[in-house]
């Protein structure tokens, strides 16, 4: 009798546990249901778009993020992504924008607006390598490290070559020259650095780097600069005149 007792009130418990477990779980829906009204994806659409339009995007990012977990296959899907992508972007949330428009590119390769959605990871890793506050105050954060840089420069590359009659290709290109110098300042104030600190061979290589990567820069005459004073100070004077040379008859090029 103890025993069936025991299993009967072991059972109750069990069933007690489960049942909590379960109201548990379905708590964050409820939560999801108050802040989002259970309503058509077309309707929850229409005011998440009105809202993003009034930049208003924490509340967008809600609205979009509901609509994309409770129809995920609905007729708005793509669209809400690309808006979350947006969205993300404009309230600062670079990560979570990168993770967006990443997971959109990987699930529709062929979508006709993956030109925009190159577009935006290009931004998207421009404003991630930006530091508001100072740029703000005037900060040279030209020697940090160019990486997002790089990524971006290559988002966009991506764009005008895959479509180079898309709509934001000309900014595209627009942006790509800002990019390429970014790039090759970056490796100036490197060999500079190297230079000031008496590591010659680093620092003309350096320069040699912004020459053969990044010609179509405006920082091709100072890297040419750099490598003919390492060179100089390295004693290897034939490849300082070279550098020389060259230097001026990009300088008279350029007149």
């Amino acid at each position: 009798m103890i025993n069936k007792i025991g299993k009967r009130a072991f059972a109750i418990v069990f069933s007690v546990s489960v049942l909590s477990l379960g109201a548990c779980s379905s708590a964050p829906d409820q939560e999801d249901i108050q802040r989002v009204p259970n309503r058509s994806a077309q309707a929850l659409y229409e005011d998440a778009k009105e809202t993003l339009d009034s930049g208003l995007y924490a509340r967008a990012i809600e609205l979009l993020s509901a609509i994309d977990s409770r129809y995920p296959f609905g007729p708005f899907s793509k669209q809400v992504q690309m808006d979350l992508v947006y969205a993300h972007y404009q309230s600062g949330n670079t990560e979570q924008a990168l993770a967006t428009v990443d997971r959109f590119i990987r699930l529709n390769p062929n979508h006709k607006d993956l030109d925009y959605m190159y577009y935006m990871r290009g931004l998207i890793n421009i404003k991630a390598d930006k530091n508001a506050f100072q740029e703000y105050f005037g900060v040279d954060r030209a020697d940090r490290d160019a990486n997002r840089t790089r990524v971006a420069f290559t988002d966009l590359s991506t764009l005008v070559k895959r479509f180079p009659k898309s709509d934001y290709a000309p900014e595209a290109k627009r942006r790509l020259v800002w990019l390429l110098n970014r790039m090759a300042r970056y490796e100036l104030k490197v060999a500079t650095y190297y230079f000031e600190r008496e590591a010659y061979l680093a620092a003309a290589n350096r320069g040699k780097f912004v020459v053969e990567h990044y010609s179509q820069s405006s920082y091709l005459e100072p890297a040419l600069e750099i490598m003919e004073k390492s060179y100089d100070k390295l004693g290897l004077t034939e490849l300082s005149d070279h550098a020389k040379q060259t230097r001026r008859l990009n300088t008279r090029k350029n007149k």
